[in-house]
């Protein structure tokens, strides 16, 4: 199954179904008040759902109606937690050089992972509104999972049976602000604003064989500027979602509507790209013994979209998540 939650002038939106090919949407507020009162009850409500995609995707439903990603909000406007690993270590040790910090103890075998905020997700067509170009302003393209509720001390492998949801994120990131907070060993805070998300979350069935291994085996496309800046592949996670959900869980429940992030898609392959500015400057440093990629300013545009291989399994939908497509601009001066 397919899911969007549209704005209707509430904090949680309305929640929506939305066909396999994107085009169309059916509204699923009878069923579930809003997408997380869903994942709080997903035995429950799962399988009325399931009968009223399978009508809309046989366009059997008389209330269906064109589905505008530009409506939609993120999938979880708020969630009871976001949590974000760097579950890719070729990024990790690139972000040790460029935040020049001493080696993470354990970081091969042990999940590093931060708890962000998680009260004002953005939505995909959202303009990006911060306070400074001075700060670093970088985009951060990532995988990540929705859990229901999970126990404390979930083995990793069982760990994955409570996945109910896969999204797309842009981990947004202030850089200039970053080294002083891992020094201080408290955050990320100010580093990290509003995370955003593609307008669709979708059940892992929807990827067929390109979910496997607890891994979203897709390339994340982004593009910087209409220029082409990376292409990485998920499958190369060092830690699976069940590690990761395993870690946080590890002295504590996790509440349903839980995030858990992949951190930044990274592959080793420098035809690959970056999923984010940090990693192609530090691979500029150590090229050319000093970076020539500015970060972001306002008025540059950043699109993120997860693709199937052309040989994939669903060629018909390319970009099962659909498209992070925003605007960075300067906050107005009441929000600085």
């Amino acid at each position: 199954m397919k899911f969007a939650t549209l704005h209707d002038g509430s904090r949680d939106g309305r929640p929506v179904l939305v066909s396999r090919d994107l085009r169309r949407a059916v509204d699923a507020r009878d069923i579930a008040p809003t997408l997380l009162a869903l994942l709080e009850s997903w035995d429950r409500h799962a399988p009325a759902l399931q009968q009223r995609y399978a009508a809309l995707n046989a366009g059997d439903v008389e209330a269906a109606f064109d589905f505008d990603p530009a409506l939609a909000m993120a999938p979880l406007p708020r969630a009871p937690q976001w949590c974000d690993g760097s579950a890719f270590l070729h990024h990790g040790r690139l972000m040790e050089r460029a935040f020049d910090t001493p080696p993470i103890p354990e970081f091969d075998t042990v999940p590093v992972m931060y708890q962000g905020a998680s009260d004002d997700f953005l939505g995909a067509r959202e303009v990006v509104r911060l306070p400074d170009e001075a700060q670093g302003i970088d985009f951060e393209g990532e995988f990540g999972v929705i859990v229901d509720h999970v126990p404390m001390g979930i083995a990793p492998e069982r760990a994955l049976a409570h996945v109910r949801l896969l999204v797309q994120i842009n981990d947004w990131s202030l850089r200039a602000l970053g080294p002083r907070e891992m020094k201080a060993g408290f955050g990320f805070l100010q580093a990290k604003p509003s995370t955003s998300f593609a307008p669709v979350a979708i059940t892992p069935d929807e990827l067929g064989s390109a979910w496997h291994e607890g891994r979203i085996h897709m390339k994340l496309h982004v593009g910087w500027n209409g220029e082409r800046f990376g292409q990485a592949h998920g499958g190369a996670m060092n830690f699976h979602f069940g590690q990761l959900i395993a870690h946080a869980a590890r002295t504590r429940r996790l509440s349903a509507g839980t995030v858990i992030g992949s951190g930044t898609v990274s592959n080793a392959a420098s035809e690959a790209g970056s999923s984010c500015i940090a990693e192609r400057r530090v691979l500029e440093i150590l090229a050319h013994g000093a970076p020539r990629t500015e970060f972001m300013r306002f008025g540059d545009r950043v699109r993120m979209e997860a693709r199937f291989d052309e040989a994939g399994p669903d060629a018909a939908v390319p970009a099962p998540f659909g498209a992070i497509d925003q605007q960075v601009l300067a906050a107005a001066p009441a929000e600085r």
